[in-house]
């Protein structure tokens, strides 16, 4: 049974959705600045499950108070990184400490070439299991 029929890189929210277009994208980014969450942009070549420190564009936007501040760091981000996965980020501090409130990826490189299952054989009849990206059998700069 394929569980994942458009073979897409599925984290976060609005995963199995339709691309966000940007006029979306910045309702979300409304709706955390209303809750009180501050966005940052990240971006990777490595988007492997288990890869959840992306490389931060920018700072965090902790002070923004209007979704064309963040949305103007997407871009700069896109117009860096136009081969790379790049995911908005909100955070909420009002528990005191900066956890994740929304997550959800908004740039794709053109192909994805998706994910290896590698099972190793270990002690005995063992079985070990690892994802391995398809990505990453090339160098850093040379993925997509």
């Amino acid at each position: 049974m394929m569980t994942n029929p458009t073979g897409r890189l599925t984290q976060g929210q609005f995963s199995f959705l339709p691309d966000l277009t940007d006029a979306e994208i910045a309702m979300q980014v409304e709706y955390g600045l209303n809750k009180g969450y501050a966005w940052s942009v990240e971006y990777t070549d490595d988007p492997h499950p288990r890869n959840t420190y992306w490389d931060m564009y920018g700072q965090p936007m902790f002070d923004l108070k209007d979704a064309a501040g963040v949305m103007m760091e997407l871009a700069g981000c896109r117009k860096a990184f136009p081969n790379h996965y790049i995911r908005m980020l909100a955070f909420d501090s009002t528990a005191g400490v900066e956890s994740v409130a929304m997550s959800f990826i908004v740039n794709r490189p053109k192909s994805e070439p998706g994910f290896a299952l590698d099972r190793i054989e270990i002690a005995g009849r063992t079985q070990r299991y690892a994802l391995r990206a398809y990505a990453t059998d090339r160098p850093e700069n040379e993925r997509y």
